[in-house]
């Protein structure tokens, strides 16, 4: 599952958005609170979408070229 994890400075990804990832994002997600949580985490989700990365991923977003909305 190695496709999952994505690099944080890695281009977005059709399915990102603000609030959500394609992949996992995180540095080491081994350490993620949301780890392995159903319906969260892209490691245990189908869609391989992390519903809640991390507070640093907003900006991010916006640098990547995301269009943030308010």
């Amino acid at each position: 599952m190695s496709e999952v994890k994505v690099p944080f400075n890695a281009p977005l990804n059709p399915q990102d958005t603000e609030a959500q990832t394609y992949g996992c994002r995180q540095n080491n997600p081994d350490i993620c609170a949301n780890n392995s949580i159903p319906g969260i985490c892209a490691f245990t989700s189908d869609d391989c979408i992390c519903k809640k990365p991390s507070r640093a991923w907003k900006k991010q977003f916006a640098k990547l070229g995301g269009n943030i909305s308010n």
